[in-house]
């Protein structure tokens, strides 16, 4: 994943953690004797924080359940603050222990009857009750997970991560320093994580790292409250989940959205970041900028349609008895429902004008929860203007396809525990300050 944070200050402190390892001031601790050497190394990382009086912490920490950082005695590391695991290992044992002794039973018996070449029921029968008692102890360690994030609140391992996640998934450097900034009020500025090698002259040692995709990836985002796809000193470009707003709206319960997640992991960021928005009810890739120059460069790249936009959808229908053309440009008109907001209305002579280019991909089954499978058709729309509910009218409006998005409340139905299924898939525009090409996807979730 993208690391979320800048990089560079953090390094030059995982660098002094190296120093420090080499020349025994600092102690790489394991709980478990002899500590297992059979493994490449261990990734070291750093998050520099600032608390409420402005005052710098170094947060430093391993990877693994079992590894930890000890300073030699007589040895001082002035601001550092050296993160323990977020669940220790003497609990997590205590959670394996009510089944170990049966699964390394299990595990003998199979053994035996493998060594036999006994492809019997009974061998398929202990290896199905070895699973299940495997799987037991590891939903009784993932249940011992739960992490600060940045809205102060404590989230469950299980409510981040619906499916089963790795072993381990809580046990890399970067939940471990938000975990502890977060739980004290900190707001992260910098961090990295190195790699550190138990092997002489390894290429890799020392090498600098981003968050892991097997495992911080799928619980960072929720921690930090955004996916960031990208991100430098001037823009930054977001997955915006289904269901949040892109800027705040009027009342206290439209406060969560983009823009103040934004701002309270980067507090030294604009006021108005956002240079274009995204219906709450869509998902997809948003980009937004850190300073007031790269602002007024970026909107006036969308306000001249320089930007390119793919959005993936679900129409609620199926294209071929209609008899609509594979691909094509549709102009359509329309306006704000005064009497009943925030609908828009066709209106040919006082509507803007709205361009969209679509791309028919094909015809799909699709199954709601506890409803009858229907057919569905999904559709590509690369929009040339950036008109209000442009996409969901395209669909929706007879001057258009006449056939709703699925899960569109506004324009079509949308049953219990449904989504919108419209996805901004792909955008490209040039970077404000050097104006390279910029091109981000993020893969459609439907």
């Amino acid at each position: 994943m993208f690391p979320p944070f800048e990089q560079s200050a953090a390094f030059e402190e995982c660098k002094k953690m190296i120093s420090l390892l080499d020349a025994g001031f600092l102690e790489l601790k394991c709980d478990s004797e002899p500590q297992n050497r059979s493994r490449r190394g261990v990734m070291l990382g750093v998050l520099l924080a600032t608390d409420f009086d402005g005052k710098t912490w170094i947060l430093k920490t391993v990877s693994g359940l079992r590894n930890s950082l000890a300073l030699c005695d007589g040895i001082s590391d002035p601001n550092s603050i050296y993160v323990e695991p977020i669940v220790d290992s003497k609990t997590i044992d205590a959670a394996l222990l009510k089944n170990d002794f049966e699964i390394h039973q299990l595990t003998n018996e199979i053994n035996a009857l493998k060594k036999n070449n006994e492809q019997t029921k009974t061998l398929a029968r202990l290896k199905e009750k070895r699973k299940n008692l495997t799987n037991e102890s590891l939903n009784k360690v993932r249940q011992l997970y739960a992490f600060f994030c940045a809205d102060g609140k404590m989230r469950p391992l299980k409510e981040i991560c619906k499916k089963n996640p790795p072993t381990g998934i809580g046990d890399c450097c970067a939940p471990k320093l938000l975990h502890y900034a977060f739980n004290f009020n900190l707001t992260p500025r910098s961090m990295a994580e190195v790699f550190y090698s138990f092997i002489p002259n390894d290429s890799l040692h020392g090498k600098l790292f981003s968050p892991c995709d097997s495992r911080c990836a799928l619980i960072l985002p929720a921690m930090l409250g955004l996916e960031i796809v990208y991100r430098d000193s001037s823009i930054v470009v977001v997955n915006k989940p289904s269901g949040l707003l892109s800027v705040p709206g009027r009342g206290a319960d439209k406060q969560d959205c983009v823009v103040n997640r934004l701002k309270r992991l980067f507090p030294d960021c604009i006021a108005q970041p956002a240079v274009h928005r995204l219906d709450m009810e869509t998902s997809g890739l948003m980009v937004l900028a850190f300073t007031k120059e790269s602002h007024r460069k970026l909107c006036a790249q969308f306000a001249s349609g320089a930007v390119k936009k793919k959005y993936v959808a679900l129409l609620d229908g199926d294209f071929q008895k209609k008899q609509i053309s594979p691909c094509g440009t549709m102009n359509l008109f329309f306006r704000l429902d005064v009497e009943n907001r925030p609908h828009q209305i066709w209106d040919a002579e006082n509507g803007k004008l709205s361009i969209t280019n679509w791309k028919i991909i094909r015809l799909e089954t699709y199954r709601p929860i506890n409803k009858k499978k229907r057919t569905v058709t999904r559709v590509e729309f690369f929009p040339q203007t950036g008109r209000t509910h442009q996409l969901r009218l395209a669909a929706a409006d007879k001057h258009g396809f006449g056939i709703p998005i699925v899960g569109d409340s506004l324009y079509g139905k949308c049953d219990d525990g449904e989504r919108l299924f419209l996805h901004a898939e792909e955008i490209t525009f040039l970077h404000p300050t050097d104006e390279r090409i910029m091109h981000f996807t993020a893969k459609c979730p439907f």
